[in-house]
């Protein structure tokens, strides 16, 4: 069987552990943080799943990645004064975390520059990413934003089939409509039209997608690198 195509960054993972002062078991079902929270650590994913969510005050949520092995989740509050977690880290897989001060981080990046250097292209992968899905968000609208959704997968945690590309991420509807930014009706509305078409198949909760150009043609896709067109 083939190995999810994911795409990888090039932080010195080893280099960002010694920086570690102890590690935490996750537990599926509870938030590493919440927004608004005291951020005074980051979180470098040693095993398991984080999704990272933004909600507002109706409690809708709109999921932006999911964080898996040697993904770092909490970096946006790096060089700020008193900061606080701008979004929210649920635990969607049972793992391990490391945990890195923020204030150690921060004097570390000024002394080692391979290491500045190294997470400034990160951190800027990471906003082109971001970019590229709030672009496909607004401008596609609701199916525009599913089939980008879908897309993305098959790049993260896409395994090839005979029939197509297995997606190895069991999802709810209304998991995968948090990413859309839509209702679980609305998802599951349109996912039963693209069953319909035979586009896709969903067993046991995951999805594979038999015309994968179907759904980039709808989208307009510009085939962009796949380390920005990711769930990650």
């Amino acid at each position: 069987m083939t190995q999810p195509m994911k795409p990888t960054h090039s932080i010195e993972i080893k280099e960002l552990l010694q920086l570690s002062n102890r590690t935490i078991k996750t537990v599926k079902g509870q938030y590493l943080f919440q927004e608004g929270e005291k951020a005074e650590e980051l979180y470098l994913i040693v095993s398991g799943k984080i999704q990272i969510s933004k909600i507002n005050k109706d409690g809708r949520e709109l999921a932006l990645r999911i964080c898996g092995e040697n993904d770092i989740c909490g970096e946006l509050t790096l060089f700020t004064h008193s900061p606080k977690f701008l979004l929210s880290a649920l635990v969607i897989e049972e793992g391990e975390v490391a945990v890195i001060k923020k204030e150690v981080i921060e004097t570390e990046i000024f002394q080692n520059s391979a290491l500045a250097f190294e997470f400034m292209k990160w951190m800027s992968d990471h906003f082109r990413k971001t970019q590229t899905k709030f672009r496909d968000l607004v401008l596609n609208g609701k199916k525009g934003a599913l089939y980008s959704t879908i897309i993305r997968m098959t790049n993260s945690y896409g395994i090839k089939k005979t029939d197509g590309i297995l997606i190895d991420l069991p999802l709810t509807n209304q998991e995968l409509g948090n990413f859309c930014g839509t209702s679980r009706e609305s998802t599951n509305r349109m996912l039963n039209e693209l069953k319909r078409e035979g586009i896709i198949s969903i067993k046991k909760g995951k999805i594979t997608v038999h015309n994968l150009k179907y759904l980039k043609d709808e989208i307009g896709c510009e085939n962009c690198p796949v380390i920005y067109c990711s769930i990650e």
